[in-house]
């Protein structure tokens, strides 16, 4: 099978996002691509989730979580009218969130192999500092895409974080 550049090309650009270069609004994915990135997401989500809880609860709550998501930038894009941006906002979201779940699974598989040696902790600071820099990720993202302030833009960041990993959690939990 012969690989397309375009997308090659296009996998770097958005890749570039994750150490704050490129801006997304110049970025335009195709419909193949957004997908991609949508289907890995929810493959690595489930495969984590599937080692941490029950593989049919892990299932639920990585479906939940995209479509927080996709519920969220649909209407992020909505009430700011920048309905256009709406396939390059989402492509550039997952495609950070699986660059930063692909070294959340590094970090797991670091868990396993540190447990009761004096490295027991360096997994849970991998795991804050990656929190972190999502927040990050997420953050410029938005402000190039719509050029809010740093601390809106933080804020959205940290919201969308909480709604998205959080809520599905909490209804994994009472239910």
């Amino acid at each position: 099978m012969e690989q397309n550049p375009l997308s090659m090309k296009l996998f770097k650009d958005y890749l570039l996002l994750c150490w704050f270069k490129n801006n997304p609004a110049d970025l335009y994915p195709s419909q193949s691509f957004l997908w991609a990135c949508v289907v890995f997401y929810l493959v690595s989500g489930i495969i984590v989730e599937g080692l941490i809880s029950d593989p049919a609860d892990g299932t639920l709550e990585v479906s939940m979580r995209v479509i927080v998501a996709l519920s969220l930038i649909a209407m992020l894009v909505f009430f700011t009218k920048k309905r256009s941006h709406f396939k390059q906002l989402l492509t550039a979201v997952f495609m950070c969130e699986n660059f930063i779940i692909t070294l959340g699974i590094g970090a797991e598989i670091l868990d396993i192999f540190a447990q009761r040696t004096e490295y027991e902790d360096y997994p849970l600071y991998l795991g804050v500092m990656l929190i972190g820099w999502y927040l990050a990720i997420i953050s410029y993202i938005l402000r190039r895409m719509f050029c809010f302030g740093k601390g809106v833009c933080f804020g959205l960041a940290f919201c969308y974080f909480c709604l998205t990993y959080g809520a599905p959690f909490l209804f994994m939990e009472v239910i």
